[in-house]
């Protein structure tokens, strides 16, 4: 069995939190947006760690009311391994040999060029049943 899936995003527009940290200012704000937004099918925001905070990104759609303090971005897409864990219980060592044993077999490498992604694909239900939530961790790669 497979643990490792390949997804290829692509390129978009997505509304970004800018860098923040969660309960602070614009972060937030985008937190409070985003929780009023429809959900869908799939989750449609991601999350990203820099050295300063984290990035939020949400998928834009045409028509969509976005609040003045957020920008609208152009996303590059691109593939990415992605695996899913607990939410704050991965064991991020075993993850990263798991997912570059996975892309050595197959042809790929880490494209260090984009950065890695995450997002929550856990229900409001399934947390209550679970106990938790579960992530997917996405891992941007290209070909060899």
């Amino acid at each position: 069995m497979q643990y490792v899936r390949i997804y290829e995003m692509p390129a978009c527009k997505m509304v970004s939190s800018g860098t923040g940290m969660f309960g602070e200012g614009n972060f937030q704000l985008f937190d409070e947006w985003l929780s009023s937004q429809k959900r869908g099918l799939f989750p449609k925001d991601f999350l990203s760690g820099t050295e300063e905070g984290f990035v939020w990104l949400y998928l834009y759609e045409d028509g969509m009311d976005v609040p003045g303090e957020f920008e609208i971005i152009d996303f590059p897409g691109g593939l990415y391994a992605v695996a899913t864990d607990i939410d704050q219980k991965t064991d991020k060592k075993l993850m990263d040999t798991e997912i570059d044993k996975f892309l050595n077999e197959n042809g790929l490498e880490r494209d260090v060029s984009r950065s890695e992604l995450g997002n929550i694909i856990t229900s409001p239900l399934a947390k209550e049943i679970l106990g938790y939530e579960q992530m997917d961790y996405y891992i941007p790669i290209k070909a060899k």
